[in-house]
């Protein structure tokens, strides 16, 4: 299977809205190649207590798909297909389940259409910028974070709590007229009034004697290098807290957009069973490689 597998890895994609999906699974776990908007609802419904996930940002990389989220030159149709993904992802959710979304923001481009190269960050591999949103300035920070947990609470999700993921080693910007851009969101959403959130696991040091208190909503995580990937990947130590307080051992975790697949390495870690669902194939192939299924 790893070696038909790995043939398939290898073969381009036509298209995000191909109807081939290719499978790969491993002592309980799986990797789908395919869109996850066309993938998930193939999937049970009330399958999965958590969903720990960061899709792609609007305008900032290009994976190389043709229809790729993230590539809209219309901000609302970016909001709009994911949405819809994570509609989706509620329905394959336990009733106690929930939703841990990371994603970033950007600035308007005053419609400057190009995009240097960045020397300092390769993996921002976009060519274009997106035109600005319609009713905001040159220079304005556009809220991506807020309008997606906006629009994904206005659709049914309960929107719990937003979380700071502080980054102590930030890479530097090149501004003088603003402080350089620290954190990223991350939003914790459940499916219903009450859910699963095992609160004690996640316990964070009160003081220095060695005691504890809930854990707050500021998370000082530094981002961790990963060379074999071209893209930004988020680091376990954010994605552990997550599993650990959304699900038990053998509970089945969900993650749509599955990258490198960081959320995979912990669940394994942690022994969680998990979905992952990835778009490219080659990043399916390096997730294969970091969690010790192809040599």
């Amino acid at each position: 299977m790893n070696q038909v597998f790995g043939l398939i890895l290898n073969m381009p994609v036509k298209s995000p809205k191909q109807p081939t999906i290719f499978d790969m699974r491993h002592d309980g776990c799986e990797i789908i190649v395919g869109d996850a908007e066309h993938v998930l609802p193939g999937l049970a419904a009330d399958r999965f207590r958590c969903c720990v996930t960061s899709p792609p940002y609007w305008g900032l990389r290009d994976y190389d798909v043709e229809g790729q989220i993230g590539a809209e030159d219309d901000l609302n149709q970016y909001i709009a297909s994911l949405t819809r993904v994570f509609r989706e992802v509620r329905r394959t959710l336990t009733d106690d389940g929930t939703l841990w979304l990371n994603i970033g923001d950007a600035y308007t481009s005053g419609n400057r259409r190009w995009r240097a190269t960045d020397k300092k960050n390769p993996a921002r591999a976009m060519s274009y910028r997106p035109p600005t949103p319609e009713g905001l300035k040159p220079k304005d920070l556009i809220g991506v974070p807020w309008r997606l947990a906006f629009a994904l609470q206005d659709d049914g999700w309960y929107l719990r709590s937003d979380i700071i993921w502080n980054k102590p080693n930030t890479q530097p910007e090149s501004v003088k007229d603003r402080p350089t851009r620290a954190h990223e969101y991350l939003f914790l959403f459940s499916k219903s009034e009450r859910y699963h959130y095992n609160h004690l696991a996640i316990r964070e040091p009160a003081n220095g004697n060695g005691g504890l208190r809930n854990r707050r909503t500021v998370w000082n995580i530094s981002t961790e290098a990963f060379p074999e990937a071209h893209f930004a990947t988020f680091p376990p130590a954010l994605v552990e807290p997550c599993i650990l307080a959304g699900s038990e051992p053998g509970d089945e975790v969900l993650d749509p957009f599955f990258g490198s697949g960081t959320v995979g390495e912990v669940c394994v870690a942690q022994g969680r069973p998990f979905t992952g669902i990835e778009l490219k194939p080659d990043y399916a192939e390096i997730a294969e490689r970091r969690l010790g299924w192809r040599a």
